[in-house]
């Protein structure tokens, strides 16, 4: 792998990863109303969600998702109704007087919550096999090793990028106790999630 394409990687990697996107509105909006352990959760499975798109994009598996619309549309349904269901969730939390959620979500659950958003997005894998490939020199490993060595730094930056948004946002949970900015907060974490459903459920390729 040449050094200068690897440092164009990286910076496109954090120039992508730090734009305004439903990513990190959701990292944030979960880490202000629930904390920032949660936010951070949520982050890793956000973050190992690209491992299973670089893999797919590396074997060859992106190539079915992209010329197969009965596989696209499958995956898409999936992802669409699985945003619902988070938001249908997310409507039943409550807050309590320290402004915690009184049915709390393990770290796990988290983890696999924000795992499942990423990986039944189809779109996310047309991304990958759209932008890896840029950074693949004919030099050095094969084309299957650079894919899964670039997936992997992109995994790692947006793990950081993610755990810093809800690092600060966190801290906003302790200052704010107020009843009205909490429902606010829920309320667009539902209308976020509402919205990507939708926008997956009329995605096309």
């Amino acid at each position: 792998m040449e050094l200068n394409l690897l440092i164009s990687f990286i910076g496109a990697s954090i120039i992508l990863a730090i734009m305004p996107g439903p990513d990190n509105i959701l990292v944030l909006t979960e880490s202000i109303t629930n904390g920032k352990k949660n936010g951070i959760a949520l982050s890793a499975g956000l973050s190992l969600g690209v491992m299973v798109h670089t893999i797919a994009a590396a074997t060859g598996v992106s190539l079915i998702i992209q010329t197969s619309a009965i596989a696209f549309s499958i995956i898409k349904y999936f992802g669409a109704l699985y945003l619902f269901y988070i938001a249908f969730i997310t409507i039943k939390e409550k807050k309590t007087s320290s402004n915690i959620i009184s049915n709390k979500i393990s770290p796990i659950k988290l983890i696999k919550k924000g795992f499942l958003m990423n990986v039944l997005n189809p779109k996310v894998s047309l991304f990958f096999i759209a932008l890896l490939p840029q950074f693949i020199t004919k030099n050095g490993f094969n084309f299957t090793i650079q894919m899964i060595i670039l997936g992997f730094i992109f995994m790692c930056i947006s793990f950081l990028l993610f755990s810093g948004i809800a690092n600060l946002s966190g801290r906003i949970n302790k200052y704010i106790n107020n009843s009205r900015f909490w429902e606010i907060t829920k309320w667009g974490k539902v209308s976020v999630l509402g919205i990507l459903g939708f926008i997956l459920l009329f995605a096309k390729k």
